[in-house]
């Protein structure tokens, strides 16, 4: 694995969304248009000297990948980042990471997609519709979007804009849980009795889409992952990105240390081919945490066990996560894991980064 590097990119301009979001567009030179070349639902990290210390956070790209590089940025109340990344003016420069991430859509072709979000979960989700619209001119677009109330609507005029162009193939359904609807099906929030509803009324129909996006904040990613699958909705059709499952950085309560009385472990960390060791508390720190501190830079975006860029593979010893959103099956069986969630449960732990 080669070391990610970040790139100092000019903003080139800002679209507020509502009082609590805006859009932010940069300035890509020629030089590296094939680098951040992206598909649709990939997201970008950007970082920032903050209060003296490096802070680094993920966005998603909102737009097709044709038409620029833009990203959609939601305050969070005590959010660092976000409230300096609300700042941003066009001019100002900003170091960012090259695209990564999974929740993507493969376009060519006829496909009828079903997409589920939630809040700023639309962003991953705006990229995609925008891209198949216009570039499957055959495939059929249902978007469910749930928000408290309309004021908290990102990117309205994109999504009107949309549905006025593409009347017979985009089905926009509005949910809002603090304001009524003339419709009492969109009038709530997004669980399974909704889901049910929705399906029973014809407005949704689960068994003829190609794949189910859902993007959104974990309880309901858990809620309609099971649903769907209830629905008879195949599991590999469900894909999905968790959006602000936990503080970002904090540990999850989902997996606590299997080893509370192991206070120290040995951990190699083997990265663009070199070895590095250093010690880790499971009790205390995550391996991520400690290579920070220890001023190992390893790869690493969100922290919080959702973009899957600091996924390696357990070559000696053991270690638990306390969370996971990103890693398939497939990956925790062949012995994969995230640096940013993982405790040692071993007194030696090697990691490689370079596995593919």
């Amino acid at each position: 694995m080669v070391q990610d590097q970040f790139h100092e990119l000019t903003v080139s301009g800002t679209r507020p969304q509502t009082d609590k979001a805006t859009a932010i567009r940069f300035d890509l030179p020629d030089a590296l248009k094939s680098e951040f070349a992206f598909k649709p639902g990939q997201y970008l990290t950007v970082r920032a000297e903050l209060g003296g210390e490096e802070v680094r956070r993920s966005y998603s790209i909102c737009c097709r990948p044709d038409d620029g590089l833009e990203i959609g940025v939601k305050h969070l109340e005590g959010g660092v980042f976000s409230s300096f990344a609300q700042g941003l003016k066009t001019g100002d420069r900003i170091e960012v990471m090259a695209p990564k991430g999974r929740f993507v859509a493969e376009t060519g072709g006829k496909h009828d997609y079903l997409l589920i979000a939630a809040g700023s979960g639309i962003t991953p989700v705006l990229s995609i519709v925008k891209t198949v619209l216009r570039d499957e001119p055959e495939s059929t677009v249902t978007l469910v979007y749930a928000n408290r109330n309309f004021d908290s609507v990102m990117f309205r005029d994109d999504l009107d804009a949309l549905k006025d162009t593409y009347l017979t193939r985009l089905s926009l359904l509005h949910v809002i849980s603090e304001e009524g609807q003339d419709a009492e099906i969109l009038s709530g929030r997004i669980d399974a009795a909704r889901l049910n509803d929705m399906k029973e009324r014809g407005l949704i129909d689960p068994a003829r889409y190609d794949a189910v996006y859902l993007c959104g904040p974990a309880p309901m990613i858990k809620t309609l992952r099971s649903t769907l699958t209830d629905m008879g909705v195949a599991f590999d059709k469900i894909r999905f990105e968790v959006f602000t499952p936990t503080p970002y950085g904090q540990p999850g309560g989902e997996h606590p240390p299997a080893r509370p009385d192991l206070t120290g472990s040995e951990v190699e960390i083997i990265l663009d081919g070199g070895r590095r060791k250093l010690r880790v508390d499971p009790s205390a720190e995550t391996v991520l945490g400690a290579a920070k501190a220890a001023g190992l830079e390893i790869p690493h975006s969100c922290a919080g066990g959702m973009c899957c860029t600091c996924r390696c593979k357990v070559l000696k010893g053991s270690a638990t996560m306390d969370q996971n959103w990103s890693l398939q099956p497939w990956e925790l069986e062949a012995g994969y894991i995230l640096a940013c969630q993982a405790r040692p449960e071993t007194e030696k732990l090697v990691l490689d980064f370079d596995a593919t």
